[in-house]
Formats: C-alpha cells, sequence, structure tokens
C-alpha cells in the first residue's frame, strides 16, 4: 500500500501561506474598514513577511538541511512575533504614543515606511491601534499565529527527511 505522505517542504508553505494571509487581513482592516496600524503593529506585519519568505527559500531548497535552516530561523522570528505582540497588548497599548519605541526605530531603520508605505507605515497611536477581531484583541490574534508558527517550526526541526 502507497503511503500518502506529504512532501516535507508542505510545512513551510503552509506557515508562509498563514503568514500572508496575516498580512492582507490586516491590510484588508487597515484600507477597507480604516484600522489604522501602530508601529508595534507594522513590525508584527514585517516579522510575518520575513517568516513567508524564510518559508519558501526554505521550501525551495531541496536539501534537508535548507528545511532545518528555515525552521530554526521560523522559530527565532516566532519568538520575536510573540514578544512584539505581548509587548504591544501589555505595555503599548497603555501608551498615548508609541514614537520612537524600539518597533518604531526598526520599520524607520528599514526605510519600509517609505518604501511601502501603504503595507508599513505606522499611521496610529498604540492606544487607538487597540481593536478586537470578534472580541479578541488584534494583538492576540498575532500572538496565536507566532505561536503556531513556533509550533510549526519546532516540528519541522523534529520531522524526519
Amino acid at each position: 500500500m502507497r503511503s500518502s505522505r506529504l512532501p516535507p517542504a508542505t510545512p513551510l508553505v503552509v506557515v508562509a501561506i498563514a503568514c500572508l494571509a496575516a498580512v492582507g487581513a490586516a491590510l484588508v482592516s487597515q484600507h477597507m474598514f480604516d484600522m489604522q496600524p501602530c508601529p508595534w503593529c507594522v513590525l508584527q506585519r514585517l516579522i510575518f513577511v520575513t517568516i513567508a519568505i524564510v518559508c519558501l527559500i526554505g521550501a525551495a531548497i531541496p536539501a534537508r538541511v535548507g528545511r532545518v535552516g528555515a525552521a530554526a530561523i521560523v522559530g527565532l522570528l516566532s519568538l520575536c512575533g510573540i514578544a512584539a505582540a505581548l509587548w504591544q497588548h501589555f505595555k503599548a497599548a497603555a501608551s498615548a504614543s508609541c514614537n520612537l519605541t524600539l518597533a518604531d526605530k526598526i520599520v524607520s531603520a528599514l526605510q519600509l515606511d517609505s518604501l511601502l508605505p501603504d503595507v508599513f507605515s505606522p499611521r496610529a497611536s498604540c492606544a487607538d491601534a487597540a481593536v478586537s477581531l470578534f472580541g479578541i484583541p488584534y494583538d492576540f490574534w498575532s500572538l496565536a499565529l507566532f505561536v503556531l508558527c513556533g509550533i510549526a517550526a519546532l516540528r519541522a526541526l523534529r520531522a524526519r527527511a
């Protein structure tokens, strides 16, 4: 009987799609429903896009080392995303201004706010950007996806070829 195992790169592709879908949902929220992002929101978008790129590169490399390397980087990026989401919820959202925070400095240093302003330009304070979707704060949705990305990365690291 033939085994119906998925190709080893499938989890990386699924994570990439999920991360890009999250950024897409954030852009729809921003441009269709006027939910403007703060610097911490934008930083999380950047982390999701970076995770997606790393996953797609790892999936494109046929050797197991490519998948393992991508999974390790995704694990680290997921931890960064978890930290950003938690910081946004518990610290930044209580602040009237998030100018010159770490998130603001990273986005400005990379010049993403001027290169792709519709995607990476912070347009609200952290307090103003504290919105909910189905009664759950946006940053917790982001946190949940970062946790799932981290779990997928761990599973990919532990998987055999």
